[in-house]
């Protein structure tokens, strides 16, 4: 038999904020990979055109991953509806910076703890229980994966918030990846650079974050969602079976330059 580890069919993958940036360059690989794509995103009207791009096998929940009780309960509906969830890309996030540390609004704080971090927590802790009880029943296997940012390791100024998510993030994988490997459940998390989403709008459209900071890219470009493709299924597959714990850094060689 030929070795054809990045052969996802039969696979179900889940992609929180699967519906535009790089979640849907996470969900549009995976699905030409093979896999069955379930999609949660908050904009409903989003999911429906990202199912759309994708075609049949491809499923959207209309999901606020900051909710628990939304969150367990699309899980079982996920897990219904395909019959089993193999791996998950917990995804969904948002921005949100400040003038300066000493002036940050502690609702900001608030709202970007409870995507970035609870939504990741939440979405994961159920992710893991289901792949739990496949293992238990003999089928063990999957991958959990955390998206968190270079602002994990870098110093992102006016961004605190953002930042502490993102470590967190990191530190959970860690976690979840040792405590999960008994059921065959690996764990791993993803730090993107400066990619073209529309998060990034604003710095995409400044001419001085243009001449200055993009030509510091070694690539000399400014990433892409589809630049997310390979890793995701590679993290979906088998080739990486025994792949775990790690932190997979994306961005043109941007940090080590």
């Amino acid at each position: 038999m030929p070795y054809a580890p990045f052969n996802l069919e039969g696979k179900v993958a889940l992609v929180t904020g699967g519906n535009r940036g790089i979640g849907f360059g996470f969900a549009e690989a995976l699905y030409d990979a093979g896999a069955a794509v379930a999609i949660w995103g908050s904009n409903e009207k989003r999911n429906a055109e990202a199912v759309e791009k994708l075609g049949n096998g491809a499923k959207a929940w209309t999901v606020n991953v900051a909710d628990e009780s939304q969150v367990a309960q699309a899980m079982i509906e996920v897990a219904g509806h395909f019959g089993r969830i193999d791996s998950v890309f917990a995804n969904a996030g948002v921005g949100g910076g400040a003038k300066s540390f000493a002036e940050f609004p502690t609702e900001t704080y608030r709202r970007v703890l409870s995507v970035n971090l609870d939504g990741v927590f939440f979405t994961l802790r159920e992710a893991a229980k289901h792949m739990i009880e496949r293992a238990k029943a003999g089928d063990p296997g999957g991958s959990l994966v955390g998206l968190a940012s270079l602002a994990a390791i870098e110093g992102a100024a006016r961004n605190e918030a953002y930042a502490a998510t993102k470590g967190a993030v990191v530190s959970m994988i860690k976690s979840i990846a040792v405590e999960h490997a008994r059921y065959g459940i690996r764990a791993n998390s993803i730090l993107p650079g400066w990619i073209a989403t529309d998060m990034t709008q604003g710095a995409q459209d400044n001419p001085a974050f243009a001449e200055k900071v993009i030509p510091r890219v070694p690539m000399r470009r400014w990433g892409e969602p589809k630049d997310f493709g390979g890793i995701a299924v590679y993290l979906a597959s088998e080739a990486s079976a025994y792949h775990s714990g790690d932190s997979f850094v994306i961005d043109g060689g941007y940090s080590i330059f």
